[in-house]
């Protein structure tokens, strides 16, 4: 049994829990709280990402399943270094040979805290040392770039004890294949699954992105009601390890094809650029859900929502977009329209400034803070009132 970590952005941990509760890899815990008491119960869970445990079956559901984690880390070494030749001594008895083959090239981050061992690119020589004691072969070092997705291996020494952890993901998780194109602004694939998730929506009922750019909220949100798996279709780090099972991992994608769903709800985007549109059109065919969503190109004003369902959005916002262009009157815009086509609908709208959202003049709970490209955002969730329709 290897103890797992599964990474996610600072926030998102109460969701990651929740899917992991939901593919049978940690217990409930606060997994089964609506998402308003969820998020606030963040201070619950490991800062950064969620501590799990299971053999190659967990990494490979994990890697295939979470849509709001970043990475997958294989925590395989725990111990006390305080000196160079300790450190090196205890790292070459880990079962690296399960991870690496002789000479691969690996890219090590350290990170030192409080320990004698300071010296951050010393300890990288170590352990590819170390490495090279166990497989034979030294491994040549790498800077870690994403693009080249060379093996990633994280050792942390904080007050001289030292863990190892060696990433199954590869490319960070959010990168699912699909967006090629981008609107000026793009949203994370995380994060888009993550406002999903924090809304509450149920899968089942109506959405609609008003400010879709390239799409990412309703490719999202489609691929969640189809029950695609995030990672069906793109290479992880591990099935470069000795230790791939390749049966395994077919296996766990046919048992995803069985639960496929082909009742999806109604999906609504549209953004007034026409550019977008045809982004988020490419966008959703090569994530193969283009079928299920309705692109439009109009105006904020022109939507033409059915049923009731929720809205999630990620309009311009001043700092991201423009720094000079004055949204207060697109903000009041968004609320009147919500007030008058959405009455009894959930929102939740991504945005970086407070006041833009008080403009909307909807009841928003404001408590939830994430980062978006290095921006301090908050995600305005409510409901809209029927007493406020017009």
């Amino acid at each position: 049994m290897e103890k797992l970590f599964a990474v996610c952005a600072l926030g998102f941990e109460p969701f990651t829990r929740q899917e992991l509760h939901q593919l049978g890899l940690v217990g409930a815990a606060s997994a089964d709280l609506p998402p308003e008491k969820a998020a606030s119960s963040s201070k619950d869970e490991d800062a950064g990402g969620i501590e799990f445990s299971g053999e190659l079956e967990a990494i490979y559901r994990a890697n295939l399943h979470l849509r709001t984690a970043s990475r997958v880390l294989v925590r395989f070494g725990e111990f006390h270094a305080a000196a160079f030749s300790e450190l090196r001594r205890k790292s070459n008895t880990l079962p690296w040979e399960n991870y690496l083959s002789p000479g691969q090239p690996v890219a090590i981050r350290v990170t030192c805290r409080k320990s004698r061992l300071y010296h951050s690119a010393a300890v990288a020589r170590e352990v590819a040392a170390a490495i090279g004691d166990r497989l034979g072969t030294k491994p040549e070092l790498l800077p870690f770039r994403e693009e080249l997705e060379t093996q990633l291996i994280i050792v942390r020494l904080v007050d001289d004890e030292c863990s190892i952890s060696i990433d199954s993901s590869g490319a960070l998780l959010h990168r699912r294949g699909y967006r090629l194109a981008t609107a000026k602004a793009p949203l994370r694939e995380t994060l888009a699954a993550a406002m999903l998730l924090a809304s509450g929506w149920d899968a089942r009922s109506p959405l609609l992105d008003p400010f879709c750019g390239s799409g990412t909220i309703p490719i999202e949100a489609a691929l969640m009601a189809h029950r695609v798996p995030p990672g069906a279709v793109r290479h992880f780090a591990f099935m470069d390890w000795p230790s791939f099972d390749l049966s395994l991992w077919e296996s766990l994608l046919v048992e995803s094809q069985q639960h496929l769903r082909t009742d999806l709800p109604k999906i609504q985007a549209s953004d007034r650029d026409a550019g977008a549109i045809q982004m988020a059109q490419a966008n959703a065919e090569r994530a193969g859900v283009a079928e299920y969503i309705e692109f439009t190109c109009r105006a904020v004003s022109a939507i033409e929502p059915q049923g009731t369902g929720w809205v999630v959005t990620n309009p311009p916002y001043g700092l991201r977009v423009s720094s000079t262009h004055d949204l207060r009157n697109l903000y009041a815009q968004f609320g009147k329209v919500l007030r008058l086509k959405c009455p009894g609908w959930q929102v939740a709208i991504l945005c970086s400034e407070l006041p833009l959202l008080h403009t909307t003049g909807l009841s928003l709970d404001t408590s939830l803070s994430w980062v978006n490209g290095g921006v301090q955002v908050r995600l305005g969730r409510g409901v809209v009132s029927r007493e406020q329709a017009a």
